[in-house]
């Protein structure tokens, strides 16, 4: 588990999760409302080289992003709860790219077997905790690697 008292604590978490983040790994991201899952997904986005600005994509789905040395592909599936639509997101997956989803459970259908999922649950206005889950060797690398670099219970 990390805690992440405040903004600054949640961008340290974005940059260290990055620096082992490489093309086509897909990371899902879960919380409630208002749980920090889009502003991860900036964070990421920054420490990828993205200048753009990165808003939330609930209208457009899937908007993608040029960093410096990788794209990013950000989706958030929110509107997709009570639909089977198929966005052409195999497509997104099998891209050179970093993906970060959010609401992934309403396209579970269509998600690669091997995944790094983080859950972000709000304990008061500014602090989170945040676990890690693991699918595939890679992934759990990914997530010792992590876990070694911040604190954690």
């Amino acid at each position: 588990m990390i805690r992440i008292n405040n903004l600054k604590d949640m961008e340290a978490f974005g940059q260290c999760l990055t620096q082992y983040l490489g093309a086509g790994d897909v990371i899902l991201l879960n919380g409630d409302l208002g749980a920090g899952k889009t502003t991860l997904s900036q964070f990421i986005g920054k420490a990828l080289g993205v200048k753009r600005n990165i808003n939330s994509p609930t209208f457009n789905i899937i908007k993608s992003y040029n960093g410096k040395h990788l794209k990013f592909h950000h989706m958030d599936c929110y509107r997709l709860e009570e639909s089977d639509e198929d966005l052409g997101f195999e497509e997104y997956f099998e891209d050179n790219a970093v993906i970060v989803i959010e609401w992934s459970q309403y396209i579970a259908d269509y998600l690669p077997t091997h995944t790094l999922t983080i859950n972000i649950q709000s304990e008061s206005t500014d602090e989170r905790t945040i676990t890690i889950e693991a699918k595939g060797t890679h992934y759990t690398e990914i997530k010792e690697a992590v876990e070694r670099e911040l604190s954690f219970d």
